[in-house]
């Protein structure tokens, strides 16, 4: 009953942001958006078998290790070969597609199948039959193996974008990371050992009653504990991942799959290749199909121009990770294209980070006024016109983004019409102690906009003395190579940078936004770049995560955003909203708003061939 009660929330919190979407779609398999003359798609018709979905873009993934994955393109291409106890099913209405639905779990747990206790504190997770490994001979997907996959969370060799979701929620998680951390201090984490630490210490919280059955058991009631194991980090691991690093090059030549499509060539930075997997059966899987025979990711294409002309001449089908170039937007939304769709957003992308280990001029960025001074000196309407300007994007002044729980507006660094205030920032130097300037280093992606954020902001901030050294990093590792390796941080590699965040769910969903940006985690994997740590805000965090009461729980929200913004942790750019094409022959594409793309494993082409 509360588990039903919790999606409920979810969808009417959720209704507001999606409404525009949901109210143009008139067709059956289409998916909602704006952004066309006619504003609606039609229906996709009977599915087609076969062809080779053409992906086309820049970069790399962050990780192939499900357990690693947080870049939300590489999340686009997992969801075909990494399954989890529950997911987000594609839905042409997008309120629908908020909702968590079974997996490779055979049903959501309740008081009344038996599945949640009366104290919902114990989580009993059924698996359904079917589901296998793409092994030799195929093997079925077991409890344990979703027992390694918890284990593997907390490696220390690529770790996970969001621990907290798992050592705030399940019982025995936190001493194990920290036991796990612990153990390899001194000694090296080679594949060996790593697996031995795991198969010899268990997590209380995390148990395999059977091979069919998981039985989890939580420190404190979490209404959205399901939206938790709906993420890639909590996919099933098999046995063979015992033999690899996580993610390192090795495992990502041996990466086995129990979703419709298997990996059959990696090439870094230039190659991913899928294909139909024969082990996976329809009938064990109620979210994803197997209409496409392969699916095909080809890199290096670095400038969004080139990749739209390949999708408007139909020699690519999907951008990979480029946006719809912003002088092509105008043309696009007038023109009355199908193929073109924009769907609104609830997210914070870009913003700037500030990285509060580095030492460089001073430990500059680890002096609050430094921070607050920079608050005030970006025009927020000058990155929007990056992204295709007011229609598309809107001026953000919170940590937290409209429609997610605990957004309230306030403006916390105001300047006129949001174009910056280059004399407060000068007046704010001069008080932290650099009348005379300083320099900095701006990390930025090599690829789409990035190029454009980077210089706009570092302009910006030339105007008050702050010249900004620019270093480009290579898109598929700014994340997981580069921002999530703390060591770099620590090193003052970097001073600031502009990533983006997108929540993991809507609803219910302060642990999906304040959790791994702002609370304490400065270890391998966190999305917590610049290791920022404020007991005030672990606190706050810790209390929202413990109310019951929803409206209590975002008034508390709304403090942890409070106490970031005024510690000027990140300068929040805009709320954006996102721009999609396809090629012709793409049909049923349904949009995932947790991942801003189309589902592929739901789509089919018509005609097959090019």
């Amino acid at each position: 009953m509360a588990r039903t009660r919790h999606l409920t929330i979810a969808v009417a919190a959720a209704a507001t942001l999606l409404a525009a979407a949901c109210a143009t779609d008139s067709g059956t398999g289409g998916t909602g958006g704006t952004g066309n003359s006619a504003g609606a798609r039609q229906p996709a018709g009977e599915p087609v078998r076969g062809g080779t979905l053409r992906l086309v873009g820049g970069g790399d993934v962050d990780h192939l290790d499900p357990t690693s994955t947080y870049y939300t393109v590489t999340n686009g291409i997992l969801r075909s070969y990494a399954r989890q106890l529950f997911s987000l099913a594609a839905r042409a209405d997008l309120k629908k597609a908020l909702e968590v639905v079974p997996d490779v779990a055979a049903e959501i747990p309740t008081a009344a199948n038996g599945g949640l206790s009366k104290d919902l504190l114990t989580y009993t997770v059924k698996l359904r039959d079917g589901v296998q490994w793409d092994t030799a001979p195929p093997r079925a997907v077991t409890a344990q193996d979703f027992v390694r996959g918890f284990k593997r969370l907390c490696n220390p060799v690529a770790g996970a974008g969001a621990p907290g979701y798992y050592t705030s929620t399940i019982k025995g998680m936190a001493e194990y990371c920290t036991a796990y951390a612990k153990a390899f201090e001194k000694d090296k984490p080679t594949p060996k050992a790593l697996a031995e630490f795991q198969n010899s210490h268990d997590i209380s919280g995390v148990r395999a009653k059977d091979d069919k059955t998981l039985v989890f058991t939580l420190v404190q009631p979490a209404a959205d504990f399901l939206n938790i194991l709906s993420l890639n980090f909590a996919s099933a691991a098999p046995q063979e991942y015992d033999q690899y690093a996580p993610d390192d090059a090795d495992f990502r030549q041996h990466v086995i799959s129990n979703g419709p499509y298997k990996i059959t060539k990696y090439v870094a930075t230039k190659e991913i290749r899928l294909e139909r997997n024969p082990a996976w059966k329809q009938e064990a899987d109620p979210i994803r199909h197997q209409y496409v025979d392969a699916i095909e990711v080809k890199q290096g294409v670095t400038e969004p121009d080139s990749v739209q002309q390949q999708l408007e001449a139909g020699t690519a089908d999907l951008s990979w990770d480029l946006p719809v170039p912003t002088a092509q937007l105008p043309r696009l939304a007038s023109s009355g294209d199908q193929d073109y769709k924009v769907f609104p957003g609830a997210i914070t992308n870009p913003y700037l980070v500030f990285n509060l280990q580095s030492k460089n001029a001073g430990g500059a960025v680890g002096k609050l006024k430094v921070r607050q001074a920079i608050e005030y000196a970006i025009s927020k309407v000058a990155i929007g016109k990056i992204y295709g300007g007011k229609e598309l994007n809107t001026p953000l002044h919170t940590a937290i983004p409209p429609g997610n729980i605990g957004y309230q507006e306030y403006n916390p660094y105001p300047t006129p019409g949001d174009e910056g205030d280059p004399a407060k920032c000068k007046q704010m130097l001069a008080e932290a102690g650099y009348p005379g300037g300083l320099t900095l280093t701006g990390a930025y992606r090599n690829a789409g906009n990035h190029p454009s954020v980077f210089q706009s902001y570092s302009a910006d901030l030339q105007k008050c003395g702050i010249t900004v050294k620019g270093l480009p990093v290579r898109q598929g590792d700014y994340y997981g190579a580069f921002l999530q390796n703390v060591s770099l941080a620590k090193d003052s590699k970097w001073d600031i940078s502009a990533p983006g965040w997108v929540p993991d769910w809507y609803g219910n969903n302060g642990r999906s936004v304040a959790q791994p940006l702002f609370q304490t985690n400065c270890t391998a994997g966190t999305s917590n770049y610049g290791c920022y740590s404020n007991p005030e805000v672990d606190e706050l965090i810790k209390r929202a995560l413990a109310e019951p009461d929803a409206a209590k729980s975002a008034a508390l929200w709304h403090q942890v955003d409070q106490k970031v913004m005024a510690d000027a942790v990140i300068v929040p750019f805009q709320n954006q909203n996102t721009p999609i094409y396809h090629a012709k022959r793409v049909k049923n594409a349904l949009y995932l708003p947790a991942f801003q793309l189309y589902d592929v494993t739901n789509l089919w082409l018509d005609p097959p061939s090019p």
